[in-house]
């Protein structure tokens, strides 16, 4: 793997790969907000580049997006390294096996979390994904499934993938219960461990070791990565995406690319015309920036007009427009 990748640099702070969340529209609206951060497409299953029609409805984005990672998910190797390679060929800067996911309809097929169980899978799995490409293959976990131990069982995990060749963990620092939890009680309701992934750290400081969960502000972030390597946030960034406004001064020492909401908006705004020109919906490219205002006077106006109107047959930039204009230029946000 090349050390000086575009995803390399950028891991220090990463958008996390969401389901239904984080669509390239969602990518490119981030992209108006923080030019530096490694954004991570949802997750892709090997079964859909494969054989879905067409691939650039799984695989498409805009350049504008880079550095951007691919997160695959699926467990048989060949399979895995035949779409890394995919991955590699459309210019993605990473790519990204998902060994965290804790929904069983990825269970069922073997794909996610429940590969924990599995370190030898993975194992070869990523040894095949490196030997097939130049870019980064990384993989993101949890801290262990349902009865393993948080200690033993993820240093053996951690140990045995890394001894095949991978150099990037990214750790969501929560046990995933694959029975008796769901999906969504699994992103809130295991207790966060933060200090066992500082100790993996420790153990590995050959590794780059990232951390991921329960994160909501800067402030958080900055205080993690005094124990590990990168840090990676997910919801938080998606439903207050001003979040990520001050990422690149804060966490990179590069100049912010948003002066104020407004501007990060009207920034996207050809973007939303060149995407309505090739027949997406607006609502559909207008959903990601509901949050935008967030704790800014004419928010809630802002949210409701674009929620009321944007899924209307024909709706165009006129409503998105109409939008802006509810929210009053440059506004400091409410405290709280």
């Amino acid at each position: 793997m090349s050390m000086n990748n575009a995803a390399d640099g950028a891991r220090r702070f990463s958008v996390a790969p969401m389901m239904d969340w984080t669509t390239r529209d969602y990518r490119a609206f981030a992209r108006t907000l923080t030019r530096c951060a490694l954004l991570y497409t949802e997750m892709v299953t090997t079964g859909a580049i494969l054989h879905g029609s067409p691939r650039e409805r799984f695989l498409g984005y805009d350049t504008v997006e880079h550095p951007l990672a691919l997160q695959l998910g699926g467990s048989d190797a060949d399979e895995l390294a035949e779409c890394a390679a995919i991955a590699e060929a459309w210019g993605y800067d990473e790519v990204n096996l998902n060994v965290g996911c804790p929904s069983d309809r990825v269970q069922n097929n073997l794909i996610g979390a429940c590969l924990m169980a599995y370190p030898d899978k993975v194992a070869t799995a990523v040894k095949s994904m490196q030997a097939a490409v130049s870019i980064p293959v990384t993989v993101k976990c949890r801290i262990g499934i349902d009865d393993q131990d948080e200690d033993a069982d993820l240093a053996h995990f951690i140990q045995r993938v890394a001894d095949a060749g991978c150099s990037t963990f990214i750790v969501h620092a929560r046990k995933a219960w694959l029975e008796g939890l769901s999906p969504k009680q699994n992103r809130d309701v295991p207790p966060l461990n933060y200090p066992r992934i500082h100790r993996l750290k420790a153990q590995h400081p050959e590794l780059h070791i990232g951390l991921n969960g329960g994160l909501k502000t800067l402030e958080d972030c900055q205080a993690q990565l005094a124990h590990v390597d990168s840090v990676m946030v997910g919801r938080e960034a998606y439903q207050n995406p001003w979040l990520l406004a001050s990422v690149d001064s804060r966490l990179y020492g590069e100049p912010d690319p948003a002066e104020d909401r407004h501007s990060a908006a009207r920034t996207l705004r050809p973007y939303i015309a060149q995407r309505l020109e090739e027949g997406a919906r607006l609502n559909h490219l207008t959903r990601h920036l509901l949050g935008l205002f967030q704790g800014c006077p004419g928010g809630r106006r802002f949210r409701r007009h674009l929620s009321e109107n944007a899924h209307r047959d024909g709706a165009g930039l006129a409503v998105f427009d109409d939008a802006l204009g509810l929210v009053a230029e440059d506004q400091p946000a409410l405290a709280g």
